[in-house]
């Protein structure tokens, strides 16, 4: 928590229910949460004042799903298909992490997203080898400052998939000693295997572990393709597994009815357009259009850096191109381009919804949490700035975010991290190089 802080002079878009955007605005800030938005606001004595004039000012962007223990390995797989991810990452690497890895790249990864103006993190992390890779991920995301979802998987040290097995039973004992308060920056959800992995029963059986510890439920649903017709989803709805608590990962395959379904449920979908159109056996598809028709409001996620940019402004352009392309008439009223706002909301009051955080973060209204973007638009690249949205959707990138809170602290203050970035980054270079060059020496 902090004291108060004002936003002062910034072009504020609050991404709230109306829209409303103050051409000239103030944000106040009281113990890390908002309590006025509008021009020239009337502050306390003693107030810090954070001059933001020139800047655009926008809630923080939420990533929905991130594997961030895999940062150190950032692009080693620029050309992979999904199977040579699924064996390195998940078999060849995934076995040979030890906490210290775990903890580097969740640091750094974390430090990346706060950089590029990503102030809720969704963690997905299948790497848990051992209770210490667990507390290694907690540790590293409270290290680094943000706002996570610490989403519990799986371990890896049998290899990808070979622990069809129950939800490892430390859940329990991170749900009681590490993150028991639901209200705290850093919460659990159960990152589940679904039944696309493990078959209905066991699903059934992990879904009510997490219902009975209460938390949030995220999964991978099979099918990024648009020929796969993956029927996960129904699976779930036909054993009463959806609802608002859920949030299923891709789904893209999905059928228009299994999609109505979800809605129907309340459950969320988190998607990761720039992977799953660039990895060959992943991608090629990107159900945009077909998710909003269904009454689904799709969040977006980088889901790895080993092929991904760190930000969501990438999956921002794409998600908007993934739309515009799937046009079946331009002329018709389902051609209708969708707007960069609409987008704008997949990175914001959407995530907040699929991350279970809906009442807490992903607009700048009075009430929510202080998690705040401010980005410079004195650029050569960006001015004159006619459209807020249009500007961040379409040519928005992390060197313009100068600065950004979290609950109302300051972690980025005039372009740079106030974390200790050198060390951040020599943690995850220590690890990168021990990985692969356990690798090599084992081929």
């Amino acid at each position: 928590m902090s004291g108060g802080i004002v936003i002062r002079g910034g072009r504020v878009l609050t991404m709230d229910q109306h829209g409303t955007e103050l051409p000239v605005g103030d944000v106040l800030l009281t113990d890390g949460v908002i309590t006025a938005v509008g021009p020239e606001l009337a502050v306390p004595p003693g107030t810090e004042v954070l001059d933001a004039s020139g800047s655009l000012v926008l809630p923080g962007f939420v990533d929905t799903h991130r594997h961030t223990w895999q940062t150190p390995l950032r692009h080693l797989g620029a050309q992979w298909s999904l199977a040579d991810y699924l064996q390195h990452m998940l078999v060849d690497i995934g076995a040979r992490y030890r906490p210290e890895d775990v903890y580097a790249g969740t640091l750094l990864g974390a430090l990346g997203a706060l950089d590029a103006g990503i102030t809720t993190l969704v963690d997905w992390a299948h790497i848990q080898n051992t209770p210490a890779h667990s507390d290694a991920s907690v540790a590293a995301l409270r290290d680094a400052g943000i706002r996570a979802v610490f989403g519990h998987g799986w371990s890896l040290e049998a290899g990808w998939m070979q622990t069809p097995g129950p939800h490892p039973a430390d859940i329990r004992r991170v749900r009681t000693e590490l993150l028991a308060d639901d209200d705290a920056l850093v919460t659990l959800a159960m990152a589940a295997r679904g039944p696309d992995f493990v078959g209905l029963d066991r699903t059934v059986t992990d879904f009510a572990l997490a219902r009975e510890l209460g938390v949030p439920i995220t999964a991978h649903v099979a099918g990024g393709r648009a020929d796969s017709n993956s029927r996960g989803a129904a699976v779930l709805d036909g054993a009463g597994l959806l609802g608002p608590d859920l949030t299923l990962v891709h789904v893209n395959g999905a059928p228009d009815e299994d999609l109505r379904r979800l809605a129907d449920r309340g459950t969320s979908v988190s998607i990761s357009p720039q992977i799953e159109l660039t990895m060959p056996g992943l991608g090629a598809n990107v159900a945009v259009r077909r998710m909003l028709a269904a009454g689904l409001r799709p969040s977006l996620s980088v889901d790895s850096e080993t092929a991904a940019a760190s930000d969501m402004f990438t999956q921002m352009r794409f998600a908007l191109a993934a739309h515009r392309v799937d046009t079946p008439d331009p002329e018709s009223e389902a051609g209708t381009a969708l707007p960069a706002v609409e987008v704008l909301r997949m990175a914001t009051e959407y995530g907040a919804r699929a991350a279970g955080l809906a009442d807490r973060i992903g607009s700048l209204v009075p009430g929510r949490a202080g998690d705040v973007v401010l980005l410079r638009t004195d650029t050569a690249g960006l001015a004159p700035v006619g459209s807020t949205a249009d500007a961040v959707v379409l040519a928005g990138h992390p060197g313009l975010v100068d600065t950004v809170l979290v609950g109302g602290r300051v972690v980025k203050r005039a372009g740079r991290l106030v974390a200790d970035l050198d060390r951040a980054r020599e943690l995850a270079a220590a690890t990168a190089v021990r990985v692969t060059g356990a690798l090599a020496a084992a081929r």
